[in-house]
């Protein structure tokens, strides 16, 4: 049965991550979403205690000791990766649906520890892949035809925030998991490099991946850059689209009455030059080249953690499922931790 009462849901983990969702559950109880703020969990008692003032919510050492105090029906994960499963556990057995931090887990191991649970106690898990409600990515997905080429570029200034993991499971996962549900064919092929720089991990790497149905991804993921990138592009019969997550624009190329301007499988250079056309013919005044039908597909701006929250306490009043599922975050998880193998055997091969 759905639950009649507010929602009573806690946030695991007050960190970077773990503050973002205690702002965003109290902004939607204020704004008179059913729901109330009734717990923050976290280790550190400074961390603790700093939270619990700035939202007035009670804070706990342990999820035990939360559940003592009182019934939850749903809360955020947002612990170190390794430390999900764990964390996942109690809170399943005790009944609450949750929404954890990607990746879903650190091992394949623990991801399925996390489903048998969640089919256990019927729960809801829903991982948190939030560009899958970046805005531009919900209108990118109205216009998909059989896409064939993907190029996802996430470039990142360094932080000494998660370093427990490497670049492909902090950063690149997002772009895998879009791409995943873009495509929706198996993996035939995976092609990867990555190197450590200022961590003990990888921090960037470049990846090829080959679909069972003919479709081509490239990906690089960078935390060492200097300048921060977010942008999918991909080409699709008769179009190309490119999304950029941070600015939540979609720009449409329509070359049905010119493809032989646009090449059946691109390379960097010619993808480079057809984004600077875009970019060109998007600026007020100007237009696109003879040939080219150019749209900027409108785009209903909002912020990706809010839009992913209030779908996941949607799925956990109406007991729906989540628009990502379990499945689907272990799914991205698997190909993410074969990228790293493929990427530990380019490093041996190559004898760096």
């Amino acid at each position: 049965m759905p639950p009649t009462h507010p929602l009573r849901v806690a946030v695991i983990g007050a960190g970077a991550f773990g503050r973002n969702h205690l702002r965003v559950y109290r902004e939607l109880e204020q704004s008179g979403e059913p729901i109330r703020l009734a717990a923050i969990v976290d280790t550190n008692p400074s961390i603790a205690a700093e939270a619990a003032q700035k939202f007035t919510v009670p804070a706990f050492p342990t999820i035990e000791a939360a559940l003592a105090a009182g019934p939850l029906d749903a809360a955020s994960v947002c612990v170190p990766t390794i430390h999900h499963a764990s964390t996942a556990a109690p809170l399943l057995a005790a009944g609450v649906d949750l929404l954890i931090e990607k990746p879903i887990a650190a091992s394949l191991t623990d991801a399925d520890t996390i489903l048998k649970l969640v089919a256990k106690h019927n729960r809801i898990v829903q991982p948190g892949h939030l560009e899958r409600f970046n805005p531009a990515v919900i209108a990118a997905r109205q216009h998909l035809n059989k896409p064939m080429f993907f190029e996802a570029h996430r470039l990142s200034i360094f932080t000494p925030r998660s370093l427990d993991v490497d670049v492909v499971l902090d950063l690149m996962i997002h772009d895998l998991d879009i791409v995943l549900s873009f495509v929706a064919s198996p993996v035939r092929e995976v092609r990867a490099v990555g190197l450590p720089v200022l961590s003990q991990k990888v921090d960037i790497a470049n990846v090829r991946l080959e679909f069972e149905n003919g479709c081509v991804a490239n990906f690089t993921a960078s935390r060492v850059s200097t300048e921060r990138v977010r942008k999918l592009r991909f080409f699709q019969p008769h179009q190309y689209l490119s999304l950029d997550f941070a600015r939540q624009d979609l720009l449409m190329i329509d070359v049905t009455a010119a493809s032989k301007f646009i090449p059946a499988n691109p390379n960097p250079a010619q993808i480079a030059a057809m984004e600077q056309m875009l970019a060109a013919a998007a600026q007020p005044g100007q237009h696109p080249s003879a040939g080219l039908s150019l749209k900027k597909i409108p785009v209903e701006q909002g912020e990706p953690l809010r839009l992913e929250i209030a779908s996941f306490l949607n799925s956990v009043r109406t007991r729906t499922t989540p628009q990502v599922t379990a499945e689907q975050g272990r799914a991205a998880l698997a190909l993410a931790l074969e990228i790293n193998e493929a990427i530990a055997t380019h490093t041996h091969r190559a004898g760096l």
